[in-house]
């Protein structure tokens, strides 16, 4: 990865940055909070990160900040800014590092953002790609931190780094159409949501999964796995038979029922038992 070279800090136009390719939206409470803290502060404590592309004429991108930069733009403020010349690799794990240290991420994001963060460590470090986090001597300063990441997420969810590596596993196979759909769920996606979406390896099956946790049709991701393979199966749902139901409460209840009470049942439905005893060896008969 080449390294970046810092042109300036300075202050910007918001409206002169562009925001594009983002790993996750922005969200309405974190422009809120941005927002109450420059009041407050009547500064925004942190320049956000911008790169110039020299080969799109100088144009800047945003790379870390996204909600300050928004904040800002409602303010009518200009927004504080270090701009740097580095690649696109650069760019996207500062990205990574920015919002994993600092924003409170729920599962889905953890899960996208761990799986992003993984894929350019082992871009970048190849000779790791099989050993997945463990590190050895040779990969550099990223090792102790992708590591201590592992850890910290794990304690923070409650988790073992098996759970944490299904996580990634989850955010590594998600196409950008599902992880749009999820954002929309009625319910926010969990932890056990995603490990369940990890075992669809059909691109149908987790596009089906996501439309219905959106729609609020599925309790869960487990739910709306199980409609799935109802559709898929033809299944469908086992009506339950009256009659039968019935007969297996009078049977249960003669059973469990004392002598004298049998007797007295058997008098008071006497004629309608002789009835159906006489039809029943009467058709035995007919069919001898």
């Amino acid at each position: 990865m080449r390294e970046a070279r810092l042109i300036e800090v300075t202050e910007l136009d918001p409206e002169a940055v562009a925001v594009e390719n983002r790993l996750r939206p922005i969200s309405e409470s974190g422009v809120q909070s941005v927002m109450a803290s420059v009041e407050a502060l009547q500064l925004l404590k942190d320049e956000i990160i911008v790169r110039q592309v020299r080969h799109q004429g100088g144009r800047l991108i945003l790379v870390a900040g996204a909600h300050r930069l928004e904040a800002c733009r409602r303010m009518g403020r200009k927004v504080p800014a270090k701009i740097y010349d580095c690649s696109d690799d650069w760019a996207r794990m500062m990205e990574l590092d920015d919002n994993l240290a600092g924003a409170e991420l729920g599962a889905l994001d953890s899960a996208v953002f761990l799986a992003e963060r993984k894929r350019l460590f082992e871009k970048l470090h190849p000779e790791m790609a099989q050993g997945g986090f463990r590190g050895n001597q040779h990969t550099g300063n990223l090792v102790p931190d992708i590591v201590s990441f592992t850890t910290s997420t794990a304690e923070k969810f409650g988790l073992s780094e098996r759970q944490i590596h299904r996580l990634v596993a989850a955010g590594s196979n998600l196409l950008p159409e599902e992880i749009a759909l999820l954002r929309k769920a009625c319910k926010p996606v969990t932890l056990k949501d995603l490990s369940e979406i990890s075992k669809a390896s059909d691109p149908q099956e987790r596009g089906y999964i996501a439309k219905l946790l959106m729609s609020g049709h599925a309790k869960n991701a487990a739910d709306a796995r199980r409609k799935y393979a109802a559709e898929i199966n033809g299944d469908k749902p086992k009506v339950k038979d009256p009659v039968e139901g019935a007969f297996k409460w009078l049977l249960t209840a003669w059973k469990r029922a004392p002598k004298e009470a049998c007797r007295r049942f058997v008098e008071e439905a006497g004629p309608d038992l002789y009835e159906m005893v006489q039809d029943l060896f009467c058709d035995g008969g007919d069919n001898e």
